[in-house]
């Protein structure tokens, strides 16, 4: 049975993952991010980037990465085990009882073909489960109740680059409720909190590095370029929408 214990925890492994780039997705980060940040949280690995830059800024990111940690660590602590006794000789195959099983594969196989039979799931998992439909529906399902139970509400903005010394690009979506609808960028005066509006998308056109004189619109998103954590704020301002707190955020 400890094959079948590695393959469950490898399985819940890679869903838990999954929960967590969705969760780091709802408080801004783009999809790619999220998800490595994520899996360098539960495998404890890989967090040097300068990505992380992104998560050690926000408090609801670091509580995310904290439960990952706390969960990546027991996970990795039951894998060894089960993977270590799921190797040993006539230890799991012969315990599942197949019919007629040892007249055909010697006992001194059974530790190879509970490897090969490990190896083939982690690429399997790897590989290909993250493109299926079954993956499609664990990502809908985990950002339907994340918000819907407001456990991790999601954010009007998207941080997309960071850059060294905490800059970076954020993606913010224009509300009706905007305070700088129907404004020009020049009345808006948002270079004075630091931010650079780079790009404009309207529909299905897109306005590259626009003039002073153009207009924000309700519907359009736009590409900013700031100091991260000091752009928050503004941005919040910016979409119309105001910022949760963290208690509020975790429903506490």
């Amino acid at each position: 049975m400890n094959i079948l214990l590695f393959l469950a925890t490898l399985i819940v492994s890679v869903v838990a993952v999954r929960i967590g780039a969705v969760a780091f997705n709802l408080t801004g980060l783009e999809w790619k991010v999220a998800k490595f940040q994520a899996l360098s949280c539960f495998t404890g690995t890989g967090f040097t980037t300068r990505e992380s830059e992104l998560i050690l800024a926000s408090p609801r990111r670091r509580r995310i990465a904290t439960y990952l940690i706390v969960i990546g660590h027991a996970g990795f602590v039951a894998m060894i085990a089960t993977f270590a006794n799921s190797i040993r000789p006539n230890l799991v195959l012969t315990r599942l009882d197949l019919p007629f099983l040892s007249s055909f594969v010697p006992p001194q196989l059974l530790p190879l073909i509970n490897l090969l039979i490990i190896v083939g799931a982690v690429y399997t998992l790897v590989r290909f489960v993250p493109h299926t439909a079954a993956a499609r529906k664990v990502t809908i399902l985990a950002k339907k109740k994340l918000v819907g139970k407001k456990i991790v509400p999601p954010e009007k903005f998207e941080e997309i680059f960071v850059a060294p010394g905490g800059f970076g690009v954020s993606r913010v979506d224009i509300e009706p409720s905007s305070p700088v609808l129907d404004k020009t960028l020049a009345e808006a005066d948002l270079r004075k909190h630091g931010i650079t509006v780079l790009v404009i998308e309207r529909g299905l056109s897109t306005i590259a590095n626009p003039p002073a004189d153009t207009r924000i619109r309700a519907g359009d998103v736009l590409l900013c370029f700031g100091k991260l954590a000091a752009m928050k704020d503004e941005i919040y301002a910016l979409s119309g929408e105001r910022e949760e707190t963290e208690e509020n955020a975790y429903g506490q």
